[in-house]
């Protein structure tokens, strides 16, 4: 009977342990930007925090988060991660789904105070697909400001 019970307990906490890894954590890679970014591993939902001053009464700071916005919200549910570039002055990252190999950016939006991204695409084996902007997002979504990596001046 006590084998029965302990059984019991144990199937009681798997959906425990099972939730209580769900989420996954990335920093931003640019350099002087302390934001963090995190995956809900099954749905795909991307939220981001950061480090504020707090302007009054002479404390700590604050922590700023930034709530899922257009684009970053639940996915239909998959095996879902962060990968961040190395690229220093890059403050977006990647949401990728390991089960289907699709990707997007996702990023923060200051002004809206939310996290967006782009739509999941997979690159066809035609060429390259290019993932529309969610919405309307000035200044993003012309040509890469960025030069050429690794070639001589």
């Amino acid at each position: 009977m006590n084998i029965r019970l302990l059984a019991l307990g144990l199937c009681l906490l798997a959906p425990v342990s099972a939730a209580a890894a769900s989420f996954e954590f990335v920093p931003a890679p640019q350099a002087d930007l302390n934001r963090m970014y995190r995956v809900d591993k099954v749905t795909g939902e991307v939220t981001s925090c950061q480090y504020g001053l707090q302007d009054v009464g002479g404390g700590i700071g604050l922590t700023v988060c930034f709530a899922a916005g257009e684009g970053a919200g639940a996915q239909p549910p998959s095996e879902y991660g962060l990968v961040a570039t190395r690229h220093t002055r890059e403050a977006g990252v990647f949401r990728v789904n390991y089960r289907t190999g699709e990707m997007s950016i996702c990023f923060v939006l200051v002004k809206k105070e939310q996290v967006v991204c782009t739509q999941q695409t997979n690159p066809s084996a035609e060429g390259a697909a290019q993932a529309p902007l969610v919405g309307n997002v000035p200044g993003r979504a012309g040509a890469s400001a960025t030069p050429p990596q690794g070639g001589r001046p």
